[in-house]
């Protein structure tokens, strides 16, 4: 891990200076038709980012929180194969590249972000260029059409965040058909933590394991997922820090923000078994802990874990929503 860049707070500088100038109203106007396509099932033929104003305020609007969920994702990854690196990255969709920043903070990669907005390539330079960060500054930004017609070429780690929910079912798989074929090292999918975007998740992961990919994180197996279609959804959720101008574009007051989102980390090869995966918040009461597991041999439990339980109940105490379970010793 790069211990020396600050990343949230770099990328915070950045958002603050990109929309210095821009009329509140305009960005507010952006972020609200932006929330309904983040939302909703939009399936697109186009960019939805049409301008510098849409790429603006969804940099304040989202950056963050995409951040944040793919910083989670890749410290999930990193704890599975806790050897490896990737030399070179590709963030299939990547926007204003914030998935990237997450992966620069992680390693010291050569990243290649692709998307189909030339004003999100735009502004994610323009960002990447503002931190001073060695690693942002060296990135490519290359305009792709992100489908079926993509072609990726052989890179250690693809990234595809928030993507796969503007895209047709046709072109979504081909899409992770493609990173499949690409990635030499790892894939990571994030998607928001709705049932339709778990339900991207489990597509995708399926054909990731099709394709001879080990399921690294969140699950502790690559077998079927315990969950039966319809009943529930498995997502995860990351704390996001909000600036006075994050704020401000989200017409909120807390700050802080929690940000759910599904997500898949699959590597070619093995992984370190996660063991148990604490999917719920866990739930703190008088003398004991209740965790909501998924497992690799009883699928989903819950267990209970009280005081007489010592120090196992000091760490489920301490235990976050998405933790492996029990705890590394």
């Amino acid at each position: 891990m790069n211990e020396n860049v600050p990343v949230p707070q770099v990328l915070r500088s950045a958002l603050a200076g990109l929309l210095d100038g821009l009329p509140p109203s305009q960005a507010a106007q952006a972020v609200d038709r932006l929330i309904a396509n983040y939302r909703g099932a939009t399936q697109t033929h186009a960019p939805v980012l049409r301008d510098r104003s849409d790429v603006a305020a969804y940099a304040a609007y989202r950056m963050p929180a995409t951040f944040e969920a793919v910083r989670s994702a890749l410290a999930a990854l990193q704890d599975a194969v806790p050897d490896w690196a990737p030399a070179t990255h590709t963030d299939v969709g990547g926007g204003t590249g914030a998935a990237s920043w997450a992966v620069a903070e992680a390693w010291d990669t050569a990243t290649t972000v692709l998307d189909w907005a030339e004003p999100a390539l735009a502004i994610g330079r323009e960002l990447a260029d503002a931190s001073g960060i060695e690693g942002l500054g060296a990135i490519r930004w290359e305009r792709a059409r992100i489908g079926k017609a993509l072609s990726l070429p052989e890179t250690d780690l693809v990234t595809v965040s928030y993507v796969l929910n503007e895209l047709t079912p046709d072109d979504r798989r081909a899409l992770v058909d493609t990173a499949a074929r690409a990635a030499t090292g790892a894939v990571v999918i994030v998607e928001p933590g709705t049932p339709d975007g778990y339900a991207r998740i489990i597509e995708a992961r399926d054909r990731l394991i099709a394709a001879g990919f080990t399921v690294a994180a969140p699950c502790p197996h690559s077998a079927a997922c315990p969950i039966e279609p319809g009943t529930d959804w498995c997502h995860f959720s990351a704390r996001v820090s909000r600036s006075s101008l994050h704020r401000q574009v989200k017409g909120g007051s807390l700050a802080y923000e929690d940000e759910k989102f599904s997500y898949v980390a699959a590597v070619r090869g093995a992984a370190s078994a996660a063991g148990n995966r604490v999917v719920r918040r866990p739930q703190i009461r008088k003398g004991q802990v209740l965790l909501d597991l998924c497992t690799v041999e009883e699928g989903l439990r819950r267990e209970t874990v009280t005081k007489r339980h010592g120090a196992l109940y000091r760490a489920a105490r301490d235990a976050s929503w998405g933790d492996a379970w029990p705890p590394a010793e």
